[in-house]
């Protein structure tokens, strides 16, 4: 519940600077202009995001014959999930990772690296697959897009305001009125920190629903060092070898696949290894201290 709230609490908080720098760079007009383009990319986006992750990622279906306990596993947790059973597809690379994609329950897909299948026990297989199944469930991808539209919205501002300055200056729809130094000073300011703190904020929601799928996942097996131990083996393995994918991508991935490379805590897609392990583990004593 906590962490839901951060969600809406983020969404509402890059809303506001959304409205704030409309205003600031455009009025109405301009806010409303960067809003349409940013939502049209990003419907577009969320349309067909599965087709292109799996595209780029190089991920192929895999049928029940090809691997029948990880098709086991999906059917399990999907049906404590309460949704239909996601497509699966496999990532032809050594690194373990896995991802979920899919605008909804209907169209969810899971999809997991060969290194993962040698590296993790049942257990922990199904901890993993649990996580994923829990954002299909909660509808992660759609928060992620409407996230991304505003930041998106904010961007456009940014460029449309460098480029009337560079163009020698702008009118605003509702005040004709050349601007003063200060206020001059305030939007460059602006044009620098308003899109960094809109990034600052998705990335916070992006590790609020990683919080939220490990908690969602764990109990939805009953089992939390399950994920937690598989978290951990993950994690060494992605230090060790960071996969090559496009860094955008990076938060579809239950690890950070470029941990290998070295992030600040407020810039990463992730949280911290340790913490997402303690909170599994104390969420086991809740449950009653199950041992996978």
């Amino acid at each position: 519940m906590k962490n839901t709230m951060k969600t809406f609490v983020f969404l509402a908080l890059l809303t506001i600077l959304f409205v704030f720098f409309g205003n600031l760079i455009g009025g109405k007009s301009g806010a409303t202009i960067a809003l349409v383009m940013a939502g049209i990319m990003n419907f577009i986006a969320y349309f067909f995001s599965d087709k292109i992750v799996l595209a780029t990622s190089g991920a192929v279906p895999v049928s029940r014959e090809e691997d029948p306990e990880l098709h086991a596993i999906v059917d399990e947790v999907a049906r404590s999930a309460g949704i239909p059973k996601p497509k699966v597809y496999m990532i032809p690379v050594d690194v373990p990772n896995a991802f979920a994609t899919g605008r909804n329950p209907e169209n969810g897909v899971v999809a997991v690296t060969a290194g993962i299948r040698r590296l993790l026990s049942r257990e922990e297989l199904k901890g993993v697959i649990a996580h994923e199944i829990a954002h299909i469930k909660n509808r992660d991808v759609l928060i992620s897009t409407i996230a991304a539209t505003i930041v998106g919205a904010i961007s456009y501002l940014a460029q449309m305001a460098q480029w009337s300055l560079f163009w020698g200056g702008f009118e605003r729809d509702d005040d004709r009125d050349s601007f003063n130094p200060l206020a001059l000073i305030g939007l460059i300011v602006g044009i620098i920190v308003i899109p960094l703190a809109a990034t600052l904020i998705q990335l916070a929601i992006s590790r609020s629903r990683e919080f939220i799928a490990d908690e969602t996942g764990a109990r939805l097996i009953r089992n939390p060092l399950a994920l937690a131990s598989a978290l951990e083996k993950l994690e060494v393995w992605n230090r060790a070898y960071p996969f090559d994918v496009n860094p955008a991508k990076a938060q579809m991935f239950i690890v950070n696949p470029l941990s290998g490379k070295s992030f600040l805590k407020l810039f990463s897609t992730h949280p911290p290894i340790e913490e997402r392990v303690a909170r599994l583990r104390a969420l086991a004593s809740e449950l009653g201290g199950r041992k996978f």
